[in-house]
């Protein structure tokens, strides 16, 4: 497996697939809601596999001088718990700190709190409910 920034067209048409697949298809939303407006400035990155198979999908914002953000993670769900989320985070934390962010942040779903924690994340707050059925919490970790 590596980590590879999608490139090409086919590549984005992949990456998206896959986060519409994972974080939004279960819950019955619409194609396009796993877009926002920040795309075009994102940084993006997906795990291929030795195969060529997009198993895993993340973004990077950056939100200040100071901090960045990771938005979208998702990973294939036949593929969770092989250390795929892990890749992305280090990856992400790299490019952050090679820019002079001194904090990562993010909004995790519930069941997604204790895998963060264990990459070094702290629970800040409980945040917002998506959809009215999901419980986020935002997350910090410092980065220097």
């Amino acid at each position: 497996m590596k980590v590879v920034a999608p490139q090409t067209p086919g590549d984005f048409v992949r990456y998206y697939a896959l986060r519409f697949d994972v974080l939004r298809k279960p819950w019955n939303q619409p194609p396009g809601s796993e877009k926002d407006e920040l795309e075009p400035t994102a940084i993006h990155a997906m795990i291929v596999s030795d195969e060529g198979e997009v198993v895993g999908v993340c973004r990077m914002q950056y939100n200040s001088s100071e901090e960045a953000q990771l938005r979208y993670m998702g990973i294939r769900d036949d593929c969770q718990g092989k250390g795929i989320g892990n890749l992305l985070i280090a990856h992400f934390e790299t490019m952050a700190r090679a820019a002079g962010k001194k904090r990562m942040v993010l909004e995790a779903r519930e069941k997604a709190v204790t895998f963060y924690e264990r990459n070094g994340y702290s629970v800040l707050a409980k945040s917002y409910l998506m959809w009215g059925i999901i419980q986020h919490y935002r997350m910090e970790k410092r980065l220097c």
